[in-house]
């Protein structure tokens, strides 16, 4: 497919097998904290996106190595970059080639790999800033690396530059601290009659985009580099101790970039954030909690010790107790969850609600000021304002085929260990009865009972332990 949009093209490459790593998974999708890897490369373009000059108006990412799981995760995370598939993976020059296609209409084509989770999007704007002004056929970033084995050495005479790859630079050449990272910009009406001739005369058999670079520098076409200030931000990840160390490295500057708008922790060093989380200041956060995905904090709310929360909103005020497991939910202004409690699937604690202590409740909703104090699942119900759910109640909510909703009115009572077998109503102002099954609707202002009457059998205790005696 060739897009007729002028202006820059990012093409990600995300098609490596990553053999190091020791995972049936495709490396780009190994998870650091709770993102994928790729996840961090994507972040960092999107910033740069827009229509004007100096901005990345699309974004390609080249998959292969299980290539139908890395699709379906841009599928679903990031609906507008587009996957482009390389069957057989030969090499960074192999990839951009077989991308042509794509690429062939914009006027520059920006090419950066996907395993670089700590690069900065102010690192690539001063890269689409610089090739903007430079007038150059190819702008790559450098960095001043602490070692520089194993890179290719960015090599100056005068005003021209190129890269000497480690394995053919000099002695002299070799004590250069200045490396390539990876990450180029060409002008693709340069790229276009060079990207062919590219050869694959090495070792592995494979073509490699630093070769491009050197075939332009021999014909004398204009090469230019932007000097990042920070190595860290072209580390890679190649093996399981890079994706931890990684994740370390990110998990605190995110804990850190919490601490510094205003939220605050007793031990950051045991608190785990994910990058698309939201906290505004004044939240007070315990001790041992994850909290991960799209979730977003109020001000003013608390998240107790060993808590997990995944995609949860939590309005103003809103506290979790401990040892909490919140998925996917709501808790609304002034709500209490906790401790030892599960919300699920789009569960929500109205203002000032209660759901405490061994308690479940599943695409429910309870309401305004009302308690489940504990000991209770509510599944697929609807809870009304002011009511109490008593302890050990339960929505019985699946009937072997179909799920079911139970309906509680306003200012209701649920007896304790009551049974609620669904589909049910419970009216306005009603009340059920301890121990009942309930089946039927119980009309507003009505009790409910449904249970059996009590039978006491005398001498029952003195008769069983003679029979147990003849026993023995």
């Amino acid at each position: 497919m060739t897009c007729s949009t002028a202006g820059t093209g990012a093409l990600v490459l995300a098609a490596g097998k990553g053999t190091r790593m020791k995972s049936d998974h495709p490396k780009v999708l190994l998870p650091i904290l709770d993102q994928p890897l790729l996840y961090y490369v994507l972040s960092a373009l999107e910033p740069c996106r827009g229509t004007g000059r100096g901005k990345i108006s699309s974004v390609s990412a080249v998959v292969g190595h299980k290539g139908e799981e890395v699709s379906a995760y841009l599928s679903g995370s990031w609906p507008s970059v587009i996957p482009l598939w390389q069957h057989e993976q030969l090499g960074t020059g192999h990839a951009v080639r077989i991308a042509r296609e794509w690429w062939s209409g914009f006027d520059n084509l920006m090419v950066l790999p996907g395993d670089v989770p700590h690069l900065q999007s102010s690192t690539l704007e001063a890269l689409l800033a610089d090739h903007a002004g430079s007038g150059a056929d190819c702008t790559f970033l450098s960095f001043s690396a602490a070692d520089p084995r194993g890179y290719g050495r960015v090599v100056r005479s005068g005003s021209a530059v190129s890269i000497v790859e480690d394995r053919d630079a000099t002695e002299e050449q070799k004590l250069i601290s200045e490396v390539n990272s990876g990450i180029y910009i060409f002008t693709v009406s340069a790229l276009r009659p060079f990207i062919d001739r590219l050869d694959n005369e090495n070792a592995q058999g494979e073509y490699y985009l630093p070769d491009l670079v050197g075939l332009m520098v021999r014909d004398g076409r204009p090469v230019n580099s932007t000097i990042a200030s920070r190595e860290a931000e072209f580390r890679g990840v190649n093996t399981p101790e890079h994706l931890w160390s990684s994740g370390e490295s990110i998990r605190r500057e995110i804990v850190e970039g919490h601490l510094s708008r205003g939220v605050r922790m007793m031990d950051p060093s045991s608190v785990w954030i994910g990058p698309a989380v939201t906290i505004e200041p004044d939240v007070s956060i315990d001790p041992f909690v994850q909290i991960w995905g799209k979730t977003a904090i109020a001000r003013g709310s608390h998240v107790g010790g060993f808590s997990i929360l995944r995609n949860m909103t939590l309005s103003e005020g809103a506290d979790v107790v401990s040892h909490a497991v919140l998925s996917d939910s709501r808790l609304e202004r002034g709500s209490r969850a906790g401790p030892f409690i599960v919300l699920r699937d789009g569960a929500v604690l109205g203002e000032d609600a209660l759901a405490g202590k061994f308690v479940e409740i599943k695409k429910s909703v309870l309401g305004k000021r009302s308690k489940a104090p504990h000991l209770t699942y509510l599944g697929d119900a609807s809870v009304g304002e002011d009511t109490n759910i008593g302890a050990g109640t339960i929505t019985c909510n699946y009937d072997g085929q179909r799920k079911n909703p139970t309906i509680i009115g306003n200012r209701c009572f649920i007896g304790s260990d009551t049974m609620l077998v669904a589909p049910v109503e419970i009216e306005d102002d009603a009340f059920t009865a301890a121990g009942s099954v309930i089946s039927r609707t119980v009309p507003e202002g009505a009790l409910g009972v449904a249970r059996a009457h009590q039978k006491n059998i005398d001498g029952w205790s003195s008769r069983r332990q003679r029979r147990e005696s003849k026993e023995q």
